[in-house]
């Protein structure tokens, strides 16, 4: 399984991106898919994650800001950020066949960079 992220850069607070997810080979259906990000100096930090059956879950620190979906057919996922802050700069990563370690074997993306600033 190969995952490709793009779709960052540099924006202002209070400002939008959209990241994407491209994933080749296989993907189990029964597995999670989400993003994580990493910040200089902190542990990585769970962003969204979407469960087998589409249904989402945010991370508290971006509730409310941050939409994330997948299209199946396509197996692209996506992460809409809204209402950026500086805290929301990060290396940004997507993640398949994440969960149950006895059934799913987790596969990374290199990254994206997310640049926040005032």
């Amino acid at each position: 399984v190969q995952l490709v992220e793009s779709g960052g850069g540099s924006v202002q607070a209070g400002g939008s991106l959209q990241l994407s997810c491209t994933v080749s080979g296989y993907v189990a259906d029964y597995c999670i898919m989400g993003w994580y990000r990493q910040a200089p100096g902190k542990e990585r930090e769970m962003v969204a994650i979407i469960g087998s059956d589409s249904t989402v879950g945010y991370g508290d620190s971006v509730k409310g800001r941050f939409t994330a979906s997948r299209d199946k057919p396509t197996k692209i996922m996506y992460l809409q950020m809204n209402s950026l802050k500086t805290e929301d700069t990060a290396v940004y990563y997507c993640g398949a066949n994440l969960g149950d370690r006895t059934k799913c074997s987790p596969a990374w993306g290199l990254g994206t960079q997310v640049t926040v600033s005032n």
